[in-house]
């Protein structure tokens, strides 16, 4: 008995030992998996929760930039009542039986002379329209038309625009420029309230 004491005695120890060499390696495994995995969640979570912080908050800029607008209206719909217009901004006047009158910004280009000399041309504009809706469709066309309209002046000479004969042409290529911006709308005329050559 006292044998088989021993030999239990001295076997346990080696079966611990042996169960502790294969146990420890085994808990020490899971922990570091367990803080591995629990570094991955903290950050899923705080950049999932960051994230969704970020794109459900309202935006200050979008808010503000609705308050701009209205504001802009606005002051549009008061200058057209009979305010100051806006520099650079055109100007719309109803007229008699129920045209309008859209007043464009001044228009000064350098045109081409033959001895190279620099001249420029001024123009005031209005356009005769036949109501207010063309005119509301206009208005975000305003760079289209300044564009046409320089383009189309920039390659005149003094000498295309002398006499009514060049009043006359310089209408018309101005009218239908603007018909191909408002269309469908239509331009009734273009009046050509002040010109000048220097």
């Amino acid at each position: 008995m006292a044998k088989e004491k021993v030999k239990e005695a001295t076997a346990d120890p080696d079966a611990e030992a042996g169960e502790e060499g294969e146990v420890a390696p085994k808990k020490k495994l899971p922990l570091k998996l367990l803080i591995i995995i629990g570094a991955v969640a903290v950050l899923v979570l705080g950049g999932g929760g960051t994230a969704a912080m970020l794109l459900m908050k309202p935006k200050p800029a979008d808010a503000a930039h609705a308050a701009k607008t209205e504001k802009k209206k606005g002051k549009k719909e008061e200058k057209a009542e009979g305010g100051k217009p806006e520099p650079g901004a055109p100007v719309v006047k109803e007229g008699p039986d129920g045209v309008v009158f859209y007043t464009l910004p001044d228009i000064v280009v350098n045109m081409q002379t033959a001895d190279g000399r620099p001249t420029f041309l001024k123009l005031k504009l209005t356009f005769e329209l036949p109501d207010s809706d063309t005119a509301d469709s206009l208005t975000p066309n305003m760079p289209r038309l300044q564009d046409m309209f320089q383009t189309f002046l920039r390659e005149l000479r003094p000498e295309d625009l002398a006499g009514s004969q060049g009043s006359f042409q310089l209408r018309a290529e101005l009218l239908r420029r603007a018909n191909l911006v408002a269309a469908p709308a239509k331009v009734n005329a273009v009046l050509i309230e002040e010109m000048l050559i220097n």
